[in-house]
């Protein structure tokens, strides 16, 4: 009998594992978002994460009649990214990054992880700055 249990609870265990990992870290989608970099910051109570907003071209009516803006929200883990992005503020970003099916509290709040920063354009100029 107690083999049997044994067995009962690491076969929930491995499966409960293996759902975890699938909800939190299988990259579920890859991608560019390129627009106006509109804030970038960091914060957070106990994890300290870099979460960004870029500004899209292009707007997207809600309802009929109305009109948005398409922004793409984002979080940033690694650090040298999230600096490259601090210096960006108001520039024209072109962004890959990745999309998990769930946020993390040490990632960041958004499902969609930037992993890297393609280009950097400046608006005045459309000229590409170095990063």
């Amino acid at each position: 009998m107690k083999r049997f249990v044994f067995i009962t609870v690491t076969i929930i265990l491995v499966i409960l594992a293996a759902i975890f990992f699938y909800r939190y870290y299988f990259v579920f989608g890859r991608g560019t978002k390129s627009g106006e970099l509109n804030f970038f910051v960091q914060k957070g109570y106990i994890w300290k994460t870099y979460e960004g907003k870029l500004i899209q071209t292009g707007f997207k009516p809600q309802n009929l009649g109305g009109v948005q803006s398409n922004e793409f929200q984002f979080s940033v883990a690694n650090e040298k990214v999230a600096q490259q992005l601090m210096s960006a503020s108001g520039k024209l970003l072109e962004l890959h990054y990745k999309e998990y099916l769930g946020a993390l509290p040490w990632r960041g709040y958004s499902a969609f992880i930037v992993d890297s920063v393609i280009s950097v354009t400046d608006p005045n100029t459309m000229k590409k700055v170095p990063f």
